[in-house]
């Protein structure tokens, strides 16, 4: 078992869900790693969890969003993991910094939000499913983000005017939880940077 692996079920065994939906998703995730030592890799079929983060203004009153070159939809930033991360929050920094161009980001390293979708164009055989793993991070103040290669656009949105209504609900629970790290001693200035490889 990897690091990587064993991170993410310890993690998610701890998680509280702030739903008993999102409590039937954590338990199916649960079940599937304990099933599938490679369950956190591309190659694992058909279901391999993912690494996410949406991103937040300062004052919480945008998001950047990326606009998915194969899905052409809007989404926060995120991916598959890679053989080189060691925690699934780490995955979701490393996503995001390579998708929105930020060398300078941290993650808060507590899940927001689980998500399983479809994912048609993740394997030519069909029927993949994403079990999407979603944290937060608040961007420093003199950001710049920039367009990646995997992105046909980068953008900030309105935490209010979405362009999916299917983002409202992780991004409400994104800023509550922005919200309760900044009003803590030491606000999200405690996210501490994940355990990734030098870059």
């Amino acid at each position: 078992m990897s690091r990587l692996h064993s991170d993410a079920l310890e993690m998610l065994r701890a998680w509280e869900p702030p739903t008993a939906e999102q409590a039937a998703l954590r338990d199916r995730y649960v079940a599937h790693l304990e099933a599938r030592p490679d369950g956190m890799r591309r190659t694992c079929y058909p279901d391999h969890l993912t690494a996410s983060t949406i991103v937040l203004s300062p004052d919480a009153a945008e998001v950047l969003l990326t606009l998915h070159a194969k899905a052409q939809r809007w989404f926060q930033l995120g991916g598959h993991c890679e053989d080189a991360d060691t925690t699934l929050a780490g995955a979701a920094e490393r996503e995001a910094m390579e998708e929105s161009g930020l060398a300078e980001l941290r993650v808060d390293p507590v899940p927001v939000q689980l998500s399983e979708h479809a994912v048609p164009f993740c394997d030519p055989r069909g029927g993949v499913q994403h079990l999407d793993v979603r944290f937060v991070a608040v961007v420093p103040d003199d950001a710049e983000p920039a367009v990646s290669e995997e992105s046909l656009d980068l953008r900030w949105w309105p935490s209010d005017a979405l362009p999916d209504e299917d983002l409202a609900e992780l991004v409400e629970l994104a800023r509550s939880r922005a919200a309760q790290s900044t009003s803590s001693p030491g606000g999200a200035s405690r996210w501490a940077a994940a355990d990734q490889p030098s870059r």
